[in-house]
């Protein structure tokens, strides 16, 4: 019975995550769009940033429970990475399935070399076993240096006409502010239910943070880049991933361990990390090499994430 009513809270937290972020990109993309904000850094930089705005807040809460004497590490760090895993395993495999993918290679070298040094920056700062305030806001830092290198120059507002539209964006405001609450009791509701649930289950807290909450607070970037690519608009259904995998990686566990010391568990060194290095490699290597991702490549990604979802399963209960 208590395992039953852990999970309909967690089910709970996850819907409030996902409602919350629809609220809030919403209110953003109106902003973005009486701001005079382009459609692709409304598409890539907005909306991806937007839809991750449920593992941010899932850390913000875990760092406040870790520096309230608890520890809430594993949830931490394993929904960023389950986050990762599951845009670029089960959504980006489950969108090219319907819609081919592809990438001009000059972007495939930029933002997979931003991919990959983001996990690589993860792995040294965890290395020694936790990510320090310093590490923590060394990695929000260096997400800030991709951020303003990728999509500078993006606004086509003056400041005037920014102060005028301002004025007139009071129900955006709102819808955007509304978003955060949402988000925000969503959150503490789904982190403290993923805690509980793991207890109750007798399995670990990364575990059920790497598979059920990753794949939940994946539901927004599904549901973007799926529509982007069934609208025609695959570089930024791929761009809103790319983006969302970069700001999950450094951004959330950044955050936290900035706000509280983060431990950062031997186990995601040695399976996880490398996993998805692996992942990220073989994704790329098919926008390249294939110039795209179709229906077979889709197939190959998606028996990866299901794989390793079945390991991690059977790992966790033996």
């Amino acid at each position: 019975m208590d395992t039953f009513y852990e999970f309909v809270l967690l089910t709970i937290g996850l819907a409030g995550l996902w409602f919350g972020t629809e609220l809030t990109i919403r209110g953003a993309v109106r902003v973005a769009d009486r701001l005079g904000i382009s459609e692709f850094v409304i598409g890539v930089a907005i909306l991806s940033v937007g839809s991750d705005l449920p593992e941010l807040a899932i850390a913000v809460d875990g760092a406040l429970m870790t520096a309230a004497g608890g520890d809430a590490s594993d949830v931490i760090v394993g929904t960023s990475l389950g986050s990762y895993l599951g845009q670029l395993g089960f959504v980006l495999g489950f969108v090219a399935f319907f819609q081919t993918l592809a990438l001009e290679q000059r972007t495939v070298w930029r933002h997979g070399a931003a991919l990959i040094a983001a996990l690589l920056l993860l792995g040294l700062f965890g290395y020694d076993g936790d990510v320090s305030r310093l590490e923590g806001a060394l990695m929000v830092i260096a997400y800030a240096g991709y951020f303003f290198a990728m999509f500078a120059g993006g606004s086509t507002f003056s400041a005037e006409e920014g102060a005028t539209s301002f004025r007139k964006l009071t129900g955006a405001w709102l819808l955007l502010g509304a978003g955060l609450v949402v988000v925000v009791v969503g959150a503490e509701l789904t982190v403290s239910s993923a805690i509980d649930l793991a207890k109750a289950l007798d399995v670990s807290e990364a575990f059920v943070s790497i598979v059920l909450i990753g794949m939940g607070t994946s539901l927004p970037e599904l549901s973007i880049s799926l529509g982007a690519a069934l609208k025609n608009r695959e570089s930024m259904s791929v761009g809103n991933l790319i983006g969302s995998n970069v700001f999950d990686t450094l951004v959330p566990v950044g955050v936290a361990a900035a706000i509280s010391t983060v431990r950062f568990d031997r186990g995601l060194l040695t399976y996880e990390l490398p996993y998805l290095l692996l992942l990220t490699i073989v994704v790329m290597f098919f926008f390249w090499h294939r110039r795209g991702i179709q229906k077979s490549e889709a197939i190959i990604v998606l028996l990866m994430y299901f794989g390793y979802v079945a390991v991690k399963f059977v790992t966790s209960i033996s």
